[in-house]
């Protein structure tokens, strides 16, 4: 249908009058009010630097296993000022997460909502737009709020992360609490208390008022600022165990263990060395320490949603229940410990200073995380070789798989690095249709190609007298014991490695974070003693990987991810997959007219690679539609490796030797 603009319109209206016909009279459109935006509500009182005024009491029963609903009750404190005159106070449920680097608070699992002053029932009000500002009129004379609600956790993972199962539960805290806005969260107290279900035990960095761990029903904490409450959160379950790591060290770090059966709780006397070697290894390539105490909160379990997020003086980290009892196989998660530990110096001691803000809802900006997690995920796999969590040619094939998975991905030949710093707030994790295209957060693992690249670059200009662990004794070795954070900028990351070796740092950092490129940033494999190839032999980082996420990788030869079931996990952008036209969450049904399984599929591929005739004929389901695709490929499984360079020094070998 034609649209007449407004001269059009008038012609023709005058036509028709001139014929005689009626028409009906139309308002000028600029003699009419046009329609204005309604205003904005009044700001959220802006979090300023200054005491809140009493201390806030926190209880959480954590006991209805059942329904997954953990009950709150919060005393909070009426300022002086407000309760001699009466009116609005806003309450704020947190949402801008550190470690997230998103808004991810789970406002939509809260419920129940009833505040009273005294005996006197308040009716609260969300705030319009601020949907995680709750508005309380408090009487004239209030001198608390008692605030109740539930948190209502997910009962399956189609809802979300469940946090609570028949063995094991874990309690973050900004999850149960609301705070009041107007205040850095650093300046509100808090006095934490926690019900579970009776004989659990539980783990947390928080500590009761006698300095030590207690397994009641009830347990009280002593008081902490909202901040460190938000930092340290807890597992708790009833199959549970405590390992020292620093014995004899009057700086304590513990692993505290939980599991779905006793009998993962294992660990031989060999295993708890290595993470022991961990705390070792940490504190001599980082100088110093930022914490009181440390725990490590590991769960070994199906049940629990699965996490790795740090906190300056605890981790919470899930692994699979056989992290112990087949630790020959599951050593392709045995980097996660070292990953959030690191954490305790990159992230949280130092920190970008546009993560870092003043309370739990002012947004964030993530362009910093290149170095927050880039640069952790390499110290990551680096702390995991050098305390024995892997071994050296374990660690080898990891990062051959990574540069192999960055290299053959063609989303960087569109989108610089530095964009993916935004994929937290854009993405917040959702399942991806084209990952390799879109890219997602690749500033973890492509960071992790930058920061070998710059180790290798020192070694080689010094001859192998400096390092990136002297950029890393610098650069988070300050102020030794103090848990205060210390944020950065660019232009400070640039100076302290200009002070390990000159070097024009900033156009080498540009040129990997801003400019978009053909190939992964591989120079530090090359300069580190060696080069990318593919074969058909097992790498065997990628088969624990896969045994540990039920997932057969053919990301390097037909383009594509496929779990156990057949169900297609992820496909590769421009791969012999994606010119077939399968996508992700399709269904192989069979090969060849064969049922599907891994081995047909790597029998398949193998006959292709011989005979240049052969099909991969793949019967696929997507929604209850089946079609057959044919695959063209007859290049064989082609699985990454690294190969010695004859004659180069091996730079990457020196990198993960253990520290004396």
């Amino acid at each position: 249908m034609r649209v007449l603009d407004r001269k059009n319109f008038r012609l023709v209206a005058r036509g028709i009058l001139l014929l005689g016909v009626s028409v009906p009279a139309f308002a000028d459109a600029d003699t009419v009010q046009q329609p204005q935006p309604a205003p904005m509500p009044a700001a959220i009182p802006q979090a300023r630097d200054i005491p809140f005024p009493g201390v806030i009491h926190l209880k959480v029963d954590a006991t209805d296993l059942d329904r997954h609903i953990m009950s709150v009750h919060e005393t909070v404190p009426v300022p002086d000022a407000l309760a001699k005159t009466g009116g609005d106070m806003v309450l704020l449920y947190p949402m801008w997460l550190p470690g997230h680097h998103s808004p991810s608070g789970k406002i939509d699992q809260l419920g129940g909502l009833v505040v009273h002053a005294g005996a006197q029932r308040v009716q609260w009000r969300r705030d319009e737009v601020t949907v995680s500002a709750f508005h309380i009129p408090v009487p004239k004379g209030a001198t608390t709020l008692g605030v109740d609600f539930q948190f209502l956790s997910p009962v399956s993972p189609t809802e979300g992360r469940v946090v609570m199962t028949p063995s094991m539960l874990n309690v973050q805290w900004n999850t149960v609490s609301l705070y009041p806005a107007g205040y850095f969260t650093r300046q509100i107290n808090v006095v934490p208390e926690v019900r579970l279900p009776h004989g659990w035990k539980y783990g947390t960095a928080l500590r009761t008022p006698e300095q030590s761990h207690s397994s009641g029903d009830d347990t009280v904490f002593q008081s902490v600022s909202y901040n460190t409450l938000v930092d340290s959160p807890m597992f708790a379950g009833r199959y549970f165990r405590q390992i020292d790591l620093a014995p004899g060290d009057k700086t304590s770090v513990t692993l505290n263990l939980v599991a779905d059966h006793p009998d993962d709780l294992r660990a031989t006397d060999e295993q708890i060395a290595a993470h022991r070697s961990l705390v070792v290894q940490a504190n001599k390539l980082f100088a110093s320490h930022h914490y009181d105490h440390y725990d490590f909160l590991l769960a070994l379990t199906k049940e629990l949603g699965s996490i790795g997020l740090e906190h300056h003086r605890s981790s919470e980290n899930s692994g699979p229940r056989g992290y112990f009892t087949q630790w020959d196989k599951t050593f392709a998660a045995r980097d996660l410990l070292a990953h959030e530990y690191t954490h305790s110096w990159n992230g949280k001691y130092r920190r970008p200073e546009n993560l870092w803000t003043p309370d739990f809802n002012m947004p964030m900006r993530g362009e910093g995380l290149w170095v927050y997690e880039g640069q952790t995920q390499y110290w990551g796999y680096v702390l995991a070789a050098r305390s024995g969590l892997m071994t050296v040619p374990q660690t080898i094939d990891a990062i051959a798989a990574v540069a192999a998975s960055y290299d053959v991905a063609k989303g960087h030949t569109w989108r610089p690095l530095i964009d993916t710093t935004n994929d937290p707030i854009i993405a917040q994790r959702a399942p991806l249709s084209w990952r390799s295209w879109q890219r997602s957060e690749d500033y973890y693992s492509e960071g992790q190609l930058i920061w070998l690249d710059a180790d290798t670059l020192i070694r080689e200009k010094t001859g192998g007298k400096k390092s990136l662990d002297d950029f890393a004794s610098m650069f988070f070795g300050t102020n030794d014991g103090s848990f205060i954070s210390s944020p950065y900028n660019f232009d400070e990351v640039v100076k302290d490695l200009n002070a390990v070796v000159p070097y024009d740092w900033a156009s080498f950092l540009h040129q990997r974070l801003d400019q978009v490129a053909q190939h992964a940033p591989l120079d530090g494999l090359a300069r580190g003693g060696y080069k990318l190839v593919f074969n058909d032999k097992p790498n065997a980082w990628i088969t624990s990987r896969s045994k540990i996420r039920k997932m057969d990788d053919y990301q390097y030869s037909l383009g594509l991810i496929v779990k156990n079931d057949g169900n297609v996990a992820d496909v590769l952008w421009d791969g012999p997959a994606w010119k077939s036209g399968l996508t992700r969450d399709m269904k192989i049904v069979a090969v060849n007219g064969e049922a599907y399984d891994s081995e047909t599929l790597d029998d398949v591929i193998r006959d292709a690679s011989v005979n240049k005739e052969a099909a991969i004929d793949l019967l696929v389901e997507n929604n209850g539609h089946y079609r057959t695709v044919s695959v063209d490929w007859h290049g064989g499984l082609r699985i990454p490796h690294l190969e010695r360079i004859p004659g180069s020094p091996d730079r990457l070998s020196d990198i993960l030797k253990t520290k004396e």
